[in-house]
């Protein structure tokens, strides 16, 4: 992959070449700030060498109504550390300065963003080499604004697709994403309840006919047996509050020891059903 792609062609060029190995990409999520930047830069900066193909960097909030308790937690320790968003950008930017070809995105709540104005938000994304965002409470109906300055930059704005999402509703979710759609496999919070493997194989299917893109399938993929049922049937597997929680308790040693084993299962997820 070629250095100088950015953004959404960067997003879209690490699926591309995974799929041509037959392999469903591991996203590792973390919470940007936790427990303090330098010890979360240490883990964001081991990530790929530990599997990751492609890491969401939290950005820490007050008041997530997606997140579950182990990212809550997280969230409020940076933010007690006196993290910000821009401090997380500025992650970014250092992760950037020695890896040119991990796809980034953030993952976070509109509240931040707005406080910094989107304009200014795609700017600094754009500038610390962030591919793009996910937030989670901005539905397709008003995020105009930060989509329109995410465009002008090349950046992808990744919508969220869930268990209700039915078919009248799919095509305005889908419309205007770019890099991947985000299927968020279960009712409710992070790390509440593993998947169902049959109903997100269907969700799957029915997410790319309308949008064309790839699938990563997050929320409640814990264990490596379930984020390799997981990669057999989706383009992506996500893992959050399972690192989260490793990085809690064991520091970076444990959280990318544990990368390590989900993205190994991740990746040979397809070769036992191989003739």
């Amino acid at each position: 992959m070629s250095a100088d792609i950015t953004g959404a062609a960067r997003l879209e060029a690490r699926f591309a070449a995974l799929a041509k190995q037959d392999r469903a990409a591991f996203v590792a999520y973390i919470m940007g700030g936790d427990p303090d930047i330098a010890t979360a830069q240490k883990l964001l900066d081991g990530l790929p060498g530990a599997g990751a193909d492609l890491i969401e960097l939290g950005l820490p909030f007050t008041d997530p109504m997606a997140d579950g308790p182990a990212i809550q937690a997280a969230a409020l320790r940076a933010l007690d550390g006196g993290v910000r968003t821009a401090d997380v950008l500025a992650m970014a930017a250092a992760f950037r300065q020695n890896d040119q070809h991990t796809p980034l995105i953030v993952m976070g709540y509109y509240n931040p963003v707005h406080h910094m104005g989107c304009v200014q938000f795609a700017k600094t994304c754009a500038a610390s080499g962030v591919d793009g965002a996910i937030i989670v409470d901005l539905p397709p109906e008003e995020d105009a604004q930060l989509r329109t300055a995410f465009d002008a930059r090349g950046l992808a704005l990744i919508r969220l697709a869930t268990p209700t999402t039915d078919d009248q509703r799919l095509p305005t979710v889908v419309a205007g994403t770019s890099g991947f759609v985000y299927y968020v496999s279960v009712a409710g919070i992070t790390g509440a309840r593993a998947p169902q493997v049959d109903p997100v194989a269907r969700a799957v299917k029915r997410i790319r006919v309308a949008s064309g893109l790839p699938v990563a399938v997050g929320f409640g993929v814990r264990t490596p047996q379930k984020a390799a049922q997981i990669a057999r049937i989706a383009d992506g597997v996500v893992v959050g509050s399972a690192i989260v929680d490793a990085m809690a308790a064991s520091g970076v040693k444990g959280a990318l020891a544990l990368t390590a084993t989900l993205a190994d299962a991740v990746h040979g997820a397809r070769e036992e059903s191989r003739p």
